[in-house]
């Protein structure tokens, strides 16, 4: 048996996203039903973060075991092969030790948001990006996006039905940028509430618009009250960007 670690990504529209679920297709069962049609075993694919419905992947890491002797090329495009027609793709394939887990071995994640923050709709990144049709002000938004960085209560920002055991997380880094046409939130800790980068982004628009200033986000961050803070941004616009590991991993 050997453990193989794998780099996705994927377009999350047509997914309920990446746990399997009985009301829609997943990326997981995706993954899993390649891994059968290759190899004719049952696996269950485990990833590093769970994406939401509609929440892409640019480097979403998983891990399956195998019985067949493969290489790793050959792993990576049979994979592919079988993903067809699903927006999902295997970037590679590397053999790991069989302690490696893509959850739990996890030093850091970054996801990425995306603002497009002009007057036209996009036409080649509909889905996939949040379009705010007025322009926003990317140096108050990330300005205000420092009262956030760091070990807080993230009760504000975290979605009702979130299953974590405690709201307390720590924030390595969450920076606002302009990046040509669009507005990017890149965020990175060791883990996440649930939507808690998508009510960071509905939170910063606020204050990208004028309505908010950053001594309203540090309120809001205090009060730890869902309702004090901005709206949940919609999924289309977040990415799951980056999954580090400890160099011997």
């Amino acid at each position: 048996m050997t453990r193989w670690k794998l780099i996705v990504e994927y377009d999350g529209g047509p997914f309920v996203g990446w746990q399997r679920q009985a009301n829609g297709p997943s990326v997981q069962a995706a993954l899993e039903t390649a891994v059968f049609r290759f190899a004719q075993e049952e696996v269950v694919v485990q990833g590093a973060g769970r994406t939401d419905s509609g929440v892409h992947a640019l480097g979403q890491v998983a891990h399956i075991d195998l019985a067949k002797a493969a290489d790793a090329d050959t792993v990576r495009d049979a994979l592919n092969f079988h993903l067809k027609p699903y927006p999902v793709t295997v970037l590679s394939a590397t053999l790991v030790d069989a302690e490696f887990h893509a959850r739990f071995s996890a030093t850091r994640r970054v996801y990425l948001y995306r603002i497009l923050d002009r007057r036209p709709p996009p036409a080649v990144d509909a889905g996939r990006v949040w379009h705010v049709n007025y322009p926003l002000d990317a140096d108050a938004m990330h300005e205000a996006a420092q009262e956030l960085v760091g070990q807080h209560d993230f009760t504000s920002f975290r979605a009702k039905d979130c299953q974590a055991d405690s709201p307390v997380k720590t924030l390595d880094r969450l920076d606002v940028r302009r990046s040509g046409p669009e507005i990017h939130i890149d965020a990175v800790a060791w883990s996440f509430l649930h939507h808690q980068v998508r009510n960071f982004a509905g939170t910063l628009k606020l204050v990208g618009e004028g309505k908010w200033r950053r001594n309203d986000v540090a309120e809001a961050l205090a009060a730890c009250d869902r309702a004090a803070a901005g709206p949940t941004a919609p999924a289309e616009g977040l990415y799951l960007a980056e999954v580090a590991y400890d160099p011997d991993c």
